[in-house]
């Protein structure tokens, strides 16, 4: 067991701010005093820095975000909950007096940066199986390494309106369009598709609809109406591509072609309604049985005959003060960072619809890897690609250890994600 003296250190090891007499010092710098958690390169770590804010914020404090500022840090008013946390988890705080709190917030003023309230912690819902593994999702590994909650829903709870008391939901690599990401075609026989498919089969049964194709575009519809109701959605990978397939493929007879494996109608597709998706249109879908691809929405083509190689993309420098949305969601330490692959790598310019605001690209790539928009009365974030620390990501390959990338850049866009539903809002230009 480790004893006071060895606790102490530790935390001095990790970076973390030590004070002993909490009561005394929280007295002694005044009743303005503050918490800043830096979030450049002096945070030991970045993404567990996420989880202190948030659970500060389950405590009932409110805090400020101040964007374009030490790379995105976060000002809390001091208090002794939130300095055991950020000691017990390693994450930097740095303490500011009523001075040194004023200096800040003028610089933040005089700057490219705002400060944006943080008020309280937002409902999480991943939607995943019921025999997920948690390293099988970027969000779900990040949300556990961050301590950040959140609750598991499937296709019985979002068809029995199970979105109603989230604020906050995330899709992975779920194929919306009822194929099985055609996992078939490399993968047939292989014990985990076979349970991956009666699994689901079994659930549309249960669920009253004749094949999986149809209980999935269900599911995509109610997800788009938990958007328009005011719901925040972010999706990464298989998860972007399919859910807008299957959105504007509702009312086209191509659910039995999806259940039996068969080519898809070429004039079947060609009825497809972009209108009810989210960020695509006038995509052409990959109707060959024996290709591993679901349109021409991706720009990485990952299984497709024209794979393109993995380079890194850039995020977008925005004006806090008139864009503060993107400013939330591109709040970072670094600029530019290593692509990685997905079954959706990317988005393809030309398919993207007027409006879409573009958070991060490839210089010079017909792709981009990170998209926002509005939708009803909630917003959207795409995200391409399925792990951000495993650029080769493979069935098969060994979890992704956090602990090893806290300062992770890839990871810490996830996390601006599930903190923006804190954020006050106020009119934006986007």
């Amino acid at each position: 067991m480790m004893d006071r003296r060895d606790f102490i250190r530790a935390g001095a090891t990790a970076g973390a701010l030590w004070i002993p007499a909490p009561r005394r010092i929280l007295s002694a710098l005044g009743r303005g005093a503050s918490f800043v958690v830096p979030m450049d390169e002096a945070q030991t770590n970045h993404l567990k820095a996420y989880g202190v804010a948030f659970r500060a914020l389950e405590r009932g404090e409110r805090g400020e975000w101040l964007l374009n500022y030490r790379g995105g840090a976060f000002l809390f008013p001091a208090s002794e909950g939130l300095q055991r946390d950020a000691i017990l988890n390693g994450v930097s705080i740095e303490a500011a007096d009523d001075v040194s709190a004023a200096t800040i917030r003028g610089e933040v003023q005089a700057t490219n940066a705002d400060a944006v309230p943080l008020e309280k912690a937002p409902k999480v819902a991943v939607y995943a199986p019921p025999d997920a593994a948690p390293w099988d999702d970027a969000v779900t590994m990040v949300l556990q390494y961050a301590g950040i909650k959140y609750d598991r829903v499937w296709d019985p709870e979002v068809i029995g309106d199970g979105l109603a008391p989230f604020d906050w939901l995330h899709l992975h690599h779920e194929d919306f369009t009822g194929q099985f990401s055609k996992f078939v075609i490399n993968y047939a026989g292989s014990p985990w598709l076979q349970a991956m498919m009666d699994l689901n089969r079994g659930t549309a049964q249960r669920l009253g609809y004749p094949n999986v194709p149809a209980v999935k575009h269900a599911v995509a519809s109610r997800i788009a109406a938990f958007v328009d109701r005011g719901g925040f959605l972010f999706a990464m990978c298989t998860a972007t591509e399919t859910l807008d397939l299957a959105l504007a493929s509702e009312g086209v007879d191509i659910a039995a072609a999806y259940a039996d494996g068969t080519p898809m109608n070429p004039d079947a597709a060609a009825q497809l309604d972009w209108s009810r998706a989210f960020a695509f249109s006038g995509a052409s879908l990959e109707l060959s049985p024996s290709l591993a691809v679901f349109s021409d929405i991706d720009g990485h083509q990952v299984n497709g005959i024209n794979r393109q190689p993995l380079g890194a993309f850039s995020l977008f420098n925005f004006a806090a003060k008139i864009d503060p949305v993107p400013s939330m969601l591109v709040q970072n330490h670094r600029q530019v960072i290593p692509d990685f692959y997905g079954l959706t790598t990317s988005f393809r310019r030309t398919a993207i619809k007027p409006g879409v605001t573009v958070l991060a690209d490839e210089a010079g790539a017909p792709w981009v890897k990170y998209i926002h928009g509005d939708r009803g009365q909630g917003t959207w974030t795409f995200f391409g690609g399925h792990d951000p620390e495993d650029p080769q990501h493979a069935i098969g390959d060994a979890p992704t250890d956090l602990s090893l990338h806290p300062h992770s850049p890839g990871y810490r866009l996830i996390l601006n994600n599930v903190l923006f539903p804190a954020a006050k809002k106020k009119e934006l230009k986007t």
